[in-house]
């Protein structure tokens, strides 16, 4: 038997309006899924209690990764800011320091800027009202609602990559989920599937379902709770549904950097308060222009960004490294310092530092590898 072809992509919906199909279905299915929660939730660090303070520092860090990352980052953080309070009144450089190596960095800040204005106007508490938290940085509708859903069991929706996967494939839903129209339609559904009660641990099965069972590839449809009410499983779409927006091939990117020593110090510098990595620090580097060779690079950039004269030396580590869709490759040599003051159109301001002193300053991941390097007498010339 030849298998099914998933329909075209903009072919109509095997389900009736949102809202009259989940009616349907709310009469049964949030039973089963919060039965089904209760023997297979994850025992995260987040979950042990409802402190919305908690479970909003979560869900900002599980943005864009996955839990099992995300709970050492969760335990260091909260050690190191266990109330609002305490991250209302945290110095920025700390806080990017413990975010460091989970990416998106906006986040953080955001993170920090919201904690602040809480703490002026709600005494650092979190409010238990959706209207005092409309416009905070990184308090979209998703995140807001599920901090008030977990929090307070407030009756709101959550929509995310997980929850999404599973309205899609439960109502059989074969247009992009990306679309403003599919968006709308899947927030009226998750909406319309909502319990009187328990509407948070609700919110949290959902996700918990396409985490663990409703996955992206080979979904285990013999394992869900749902499976009797699934559109999809019932037309054998489970594996075309969602339908998928292309991604855009990675661009290939060149960059050199130098670490500029002087005596047992090297020289660290402050991105500028906006753009990717705002306020982090790094050693100066800069994309190869056109038919440059790394070293003729190095060479250029140290006057141009520093206003230093150095010797250059020999290369120190090479670095892959992925940024959204460029794929990066950071050649890394050694300069010795000749003279000049520190003065660069870019960086906010350079420090000397010994290796062993770098560890107190927020860098990127890879800025974090290249400094590991240098502390490493036995390092390898290379590192992919």
């Amino acid at each position: 038997m030849a298998p099914r072809r998933p329909p075209p992509p903009d072919s109509p919906a095997p389900t009736d309006g949102s809202a009259g199909a989940a009616a349907v279905l709310r009469r049964r299915l949030p039973r089963r899924l919060l039965d089904w929660f209760a023997r297979r939730r994850r025992d995260l660090p987040w979950r042990r209690d409802r402190d919305p303070y908690r479970i909003w520092v979560s869900e900002v860090m599980l943005q864009q990764t996955q839990a099992a990352t995300v709970v050492p980052y969760f335990e260091r953080f909260l050690q190191a800011f266990p109330t609002l309070a305490d991250l209302a009144a945290a110095d920025e450089q700390q806080v990017l320091r413990l975010w460091e190596g989970l990416g998106y960095y906006r986040r953080a800040r955001d993170l920090l800027r919201t904690a602040r204005l809480l703490a002026a106007s709600h005494g650092g508490r979190f409010p238990d009202d959706p209207a005092a938290l409309d416009g905070l940085p990184g308090l979209g509708r998703y995140t807001r609602n599920a901090v008030l859903s977990q929090a307070f069991d407030r009756r709101l929706p959550i929509l995310e990559a997980n929850s999404r996967r599973v309205l899609c494939r439960l109502f059989g839903r074969t247009g992009d989920p990306s679309r403003a129209s599919e968006q709308r339609w899947l927030w009226d559904a998750a909406e319309a599937l909502l319990p009187v009660r328990r509407v948070g641990d609700f919110n949290q099965a959902l996700m918990e379902l396409g985490a663990l069972v409703c996955t992206p590839d080979a979904p285990r449809c013999s394992e869900c709770p749902l499976a009797d009410d699934c559109a999809a499983r019932r037309l054998g779409l489970q594996d075309a549904i969602p339908a998928n927006t292309p991604r855009p091939e990675p661009t290939e990117v060149r960059e050199a950097a130098v670490v500029v020593r002087r005596g047992e110090q090297v020289l660290l510098l402050q991105r500028p308060a906006e753009g990717r990595w705002a306020s982090m620090w790094e050693f100066p580097h800069a994309p190869l222009a056109a038919k440059e060779s790394a070293d003729e690079a190095a060479a250029r950039l140290l006057p141009e960004l520093t206003g230093l004269e150095a010797r250059l030396g020999p290369e120190l580590v090479t670095l892959r490294h992925g940024v959204t869709r460029f794929r990066i490759t950071l050649v890394c040599f050694e300069a010795e310092y000749l003279s000049g003051d520190f003065h660069s159109p870019f960086y906010r301001q350079g420090v000397w530092l010994t290796p062993h002193e770098l560890a107190a300053h927020p860098v990127s991941s890879p800025q974090r590898r290249l400094a590991a390097a240098l502390a490493d007498d036995g390092r390898p010339r290379r590192l992919f």
